[in-house]
């Protein structure tokens, strides 16, 4: 082979993020053992495990979004957020796609992003709410609880760790 059609094959050759849909899988999977772990270990609606003096494994339900907005929308809610989901996992499937490989941070973004969607999409899906199930909380000298965090799960890790990734790399990033 001629100099000239090797570096043409390999310009034209360039890897796409394809294959960090295995991250994507690999939250995916992490997030539904831990919340069946969860569901079929803790009791719902209680104090659950206590892990440290500020940290418990619990066992709730999040019948909406983000510190559980829309919550009250009488179930319409379950098939919206579908929705976007969905929407939001195909656009950064698509984007994961377009994007080279090379560029490893945005390829992890994205497919975090993409399975933190789709691992709470399941649950939506499947019982019309999502499993949360990590509680961070303050207590006071009593021992009574007077903060918690909105209790979360492994799926919204992976969305708020995509997202931040995001951010930083659109300040810090010299890819267009």
């Amino acid at each position: 082979m001629s100099r000239n059609s090797s570096s043409i094959f390999s310009n034209t050759r360039q890897r796409n993020g394809g294959r960090y849909l295995l991250l994507s899988i690999l939250v995916i999977v992490l997030d539904q053992i831990t919340k069946y772990w969860c569901v079929g270990n803790i009791d719902y609606n209680t104090r659950g495990i206590e892990v440290l003096p500020f940290f418990n494994l619990v066992h709730v339900y999040n019948y909406g979004a983000a510190f559980s907005m829309f919550a009250d929308w009488g179930g319409v809610q379950r098939y919206v957020l579908s929705g976007i989901a969905l929407f939001m996992a195909l656009v950064f499937v698509i984007m994961l796609l377009r994007t080279k490989a090379s560029l490893k941070g945005h390829c992890i973004a994205y497919a975090l992003f993409i399975g933190g969607a789709i691992g709470n999409l399941i649950d939506r899906l499947m019982h019309g709410y999502v499993v949360d199930f990590l509680l961070f909380y303050l207590k006071d000298e009593q021992g009574n609880i007077t903060w918690a965090y909105p209790a979360f799960n492994v799926a919204d890790i992976a969305v708020c760790v995509g997202a931040f990734l995001m951010v930083v790399l659109a300040f810090f990033s010299k890819a267009k």
